[in-house]
């Protein structure tokens, strides 16, 4: 080999090597930048969001598929975009806790995974906040993430993605003037729109109707109906129950998901949003139109029914056993006209211990909530199963968020099969950015 082949093999090389380090280019492109979302006519909000919306893009993959998503920073501040109920590695999971990185503004990166597990799953900001309100999950940056099973068997007619979100959000006092300080809004909203403001959806009489249902609020839980109608809850969290059941309301904690399917058959014009009269008149709803109706939408008060995780799962059976790993939520006052603080056995983050467990290990988290607040907590990048509510034992219903209420006590079995360092929190953001976090960490 002379030297002038010995340069061009060098040359061919380096260049193999540099394609090699290149990432994969990118199937979907999210930009984080500012938008002007009308919520009700003349009433404009300037936030932050997705490609120019709110809700951002429905992301939909199949089951398995090796997904690449690049995320631009356009917004004057650092972000990071969180795949809520992946399973994915932490380096991608979109936690700065967990290991990755938080993107300058000008900045973007580039996600490789795969598209795990099937069902409703979706995407939003994992920035702090603190007591800025127009910052992380406050924000407009969130999207559904549906990952289509291998084998889904369509048994609807229309598939209807649904978001709830709040507006204005601002600092209230809740109680007495000594009370602490909690986050009230001032609109609301369902997928960007308040009710009566954008168009119905349409239906037909006699369609089975899918819905699959977010509650994207930064703190706010939620009681939803469709007047007129009952749901046929096939999911929660994504994750398909083993005996869909019917109910007349549904609930929802931050973070939380349902899908469920509607029967359309009661024609007319109907208001499906939340069943406190106030929110639902400045806006947390949307109207359901049949075909061949018009006129005022309507509302009817709906069933007082209790709703419970237990009415979806096998009452009475507990899920399996595991080495038990006890969680105790407090706050701390901390001062008139103040934002209460949150411990974790004791600590707020960044001071709490980490959970230690072992890969393929079975455990019982014990969500012990000694506060006067329900709490979503999510673990990130697993699925648990919730074994027993206020002493009650149960199976079957699969989560990634549950609502632990006041003064109660929650079990949910986990099988520690997702190496990495994985977050666990209360998607309450206030809750969060005030020391409502800890770290699972494997051996």
């Amino acid at each position: 080999m002379n030297r002038r082949q010995f340069l061009a093999a060098l040359g061919a090389a380096a260049s193999l090597n540099t394609r090699a380090q290149e990432p994969p280019k990118p199937d979907f492109t999210l930009r984080i930048g500012p938008v002007n979302l009308e919520v009700q006519p003349g009433k404009v909000v300037k936030t932050v969001g997705y490609n120019g919306a709110v809700p951002g893009p429905l992301i939909r993959f199949r089951e398995d598929q090796s997904v690449t998503i690049e995320v631009i920073n356009g917004s004057a501040v650092p972000e990071l975009a969180h795949w809520h109920g992946l399973r994915i590695p932490p380096e991608v999971d979109g936690s700065m806790e967990e290991g990755t990185p938080m993107l300058a503004p000008g900045a973007s990166a580039r996600y490789t995974f795969n598209a795990s597990p099937a069902g409703t799953r979706w995407y939003h900001s994992h920035a702090t906040a603190g007591q800025n309100l127009s910052r992380a999950t406050y924000t407009g940056q969130f999207g559904f993430f549906y990952i289509d099973p291998a084998n889904d068997p369509g048994a609807y007619d229309q598939e209807i993605f649904l978001a709830m979100k709040e507006w204005d959000p601002y600092l209230s006092m809740m109680g007495d003037e000594d009370g602490n300080l909690e986050v009230a809004y001032k609109l609301f909203s369902i997928n960007g729109r308040a009710l009566g403001h954008g168009d119905p959806i349409r239906v037909k009489a006699g369609q089975r109707v899918l819905l699959r249902i977010l509650n994207a609020s930064a703190t706010m839980h939620r009681r939803i109906a469709l007047a007129g109608h009952t749901f046929r809850v096939t999911a929660l969290d994504g994750n398909p129950i083993a005996s869909p059941r019917v109910s007349p309301v549904l609930e929802l904690g931050p973070a939380e998901r349902i899908d469920a399917i509607v029967e359309m058959n009661n024609p007319g014009v109907w208001i499906f949003g939340a069943t406190d009269d106030k929110d639902r008149k400045n806006g947390m709803g949307i109207v359901f139109e049949y075909a061949g109706h018009s006129g005022q939408p309507q509302w009817r008060p709906p069933s007082n029914q209790i709703w419970s995780y237990a009415a979806f799962g096998n009452s009475g059976v507990e899920a399996g056993a595991g080495e038990r790993l006890p969680l105790v939520f407090e706050n701390k006052f901390n001062g008139s006209r103040q934002v209460d603080h949150w411990t974790v056995n004791g600590k707020a983050w960044p001071k709490t211990d980490p959970l230690r467990v072992k890969q393929n290990g079975r455990y019982r988290l014990v969500f012990d909530n000694r506060s006067e607040e329900a709490h979503p907590v999510h673990l990130h990048r697993h699925t648990f199963e919730i074994a027993k509510i206020a002493g009650v034992p149960m199976s079957g219903v699969f989560k990634d968020v549950v609502v632990v209420g006041p003064k109660s006590q929650t079990e949910v079995l986990l099988i520690a099969d997702n190496p990495g360092r994985t977050l666990f929190h209360c998607h309450q953001q206030m809750h969060m950015d005030n020391g409502f976090m800890a770290l699972l960490e494997y051996a």
